[in-house]
């Protein structure tokens, strides 16, 4: 189908804006702006391109998207930029309800909720996106970033996600992910694949968030997650204090994480950078290690164990030495002293009682771990009373995924 083309052409608003440090419109013009760009994603067709810019526009009102195969499209993330720090009206930035969705080159900022949410969409591309809170980290940020949520066919690319309250980048219960060559900082999570199948994150650069990288599987949702590939990332450095709200999945994840698994399957850890993250640079967990499992309690149909796990030919250093919480504060002093540090892997213990055939964990569900300094069994059923560094368990390898093929492969 022959594009349309679909242009923001307000002269008023777009008077001096053809710098990178272009001067904000006068609110008049923003409120035509915001008009004019609602109306044209009500009125897009399948095909449409809407052209945004460059330019610093305010808007009030959250904006909406219902039309398969359209569009939007920046002059860069630090040249169109769509502030949301004023808006009264809707909990989004942006909340897309449709398929074959393309955006790229603009920034979302300071929303009352979330950034960019797309739901229930196939063939969705993020490309060179940027959503951003720039004040100060709080629990009022909106939580999520770059949400893609009961999607398929899932492209987040060269986008950069700041000071959201819950995941800077988080996909939920999703099919056929990739996550590449993006940015996170300052968030709880920085990039979370969670409760989703067939996914590859590589090529991130994930610092001074809580937690790094996270793969979860929650119960009660539509579908549990398998099949993720970690790699070739720089995870470095993820200290910031956790500012995500009480009770949340997230909120659970202790500062100085590096990539964290907790109750998921298949997942494999190979060829990242991961380095002074103090808690540790790897965490493997079950759903008993969160602060949420009493109070949610375990459905009969979910597996609350990480089976399946490989970690291997990864670049570590540091992290470990200042643990978050008085319980792993007290567990590194038990086992390594005063000035020592954990080692690159910590695992809570948590382990499958129903799930050994004749008394041996199944092959393709053990925790496999190469390459590393040491790994902590930290004996969470048993309230760390007697913790292991024994690395016998987990010499072994698994079969490696296959990488996640989009298809069709999109077009940027």
């Amino acid at each position: 189908m022959r594009k349309t083309l679909i242009t923001i052409a307000l002269a008023t608003a777009l008077a001096g804006c053809g710098s990178d440090h272009a001067p904000a419109p006068q609110n008049q013009t923003d409120a035509s702006f915001e008009a004019k760009l609602q109306e044209q994603l009500l009125d897009a067709k399948p095909g449409s391109v809407i052209d945004i810019p460059a330019g610093h526009y305010s808007l009030k009102r959250g904006l909406s998207l219902r039309t398969d195969g359209v569009t939007i499209k920046g002059a860069g993330m630090d040249k169109t930029v769509l502030s949301f720090k004023g808006q009264v009206v809707g909990p989004e930035g942006l909340l897309v309800n449709a398929n074959d969705f393309t955006i790229e080159n603009l920034a979302i900022e300071d929303t009352k909720g979330d950034g960019l949410k797309i739901n229930h969409g196939k063939n969705i591309t993020i490309h060179g996106v940027r959503v951003e809170w720039t004040g100060h980290t709080k629990t009022s940020n909106g939580p999520y970033g770059i949400y893609p949520v009961k999607t398929q066919n899932v492209l987040i690319e060269d986008s950069v996600a700041i000071g959201a309250s819950d995941s800077g980048i988080y996909v939920g219960q999703s099919n056929n992910i990739i996550v590449r060559n993006n940015r996170v900082e300052r968030n709880p999570a920085g990039i979370e694949i969670e409760n989703s199948v067939d996914a590859d994150v590589y090529g991130n650069t994930a610092t001074n968030n809580s937690g790094g990288i996270l793969v979860f599987n929650m119960p009660d949702l539509l579908m549990e997650g398998h099949s993720t590939r970690v790699f070739k990332n720089k995870v470095i450095g993820n200290n910031h204090d956790n500012f995500a709200a009480n009770g949340s999945a997230v909120a659970s994840v202790p500062p100085g994480s590096g990539v964290v698994v907790n109750s998921n399957d298949k997942v494999e850890i190979f060829d990242n950078d991961i380095a002074d993250n103090k808690t540790a640079n790897i965490i493997i967990s079950s759903f008993y290690s969160t602060n949420y499992s009493s109070r949610l309690g375990v459905a009969a149909d979910y597996n609350p164990y990480p089976k399946g796990i490989f970690v291997y030919g990864n670049r570590l250093k540091g992290g470990g030495d200042s643990p978050s919480g008085l319980e792993f504060k007290t567990l590194k002093t038990m086992v390594y002293g005063i000035t020592g540090h954990f080692p690159d892997v910590l695992w809570d213990g948590y382990a499958d009682p129903k799930g050994k055939v004749n008394g041996q964990v199944p092959a393709d569900d053990r925790i496999c771990i190469q390459d590393v300094s040491g790994v902590l069994d930290a004996d969470g059923p048993d309230g760390y009373k007697h913790p292991s560094t024994d690395m016998k368990p987990f010499q072994c390898t698994l079969p490696k995924l296959p990488a996640v093929v989009l298809n069709p492969e999109p077009k940027i």
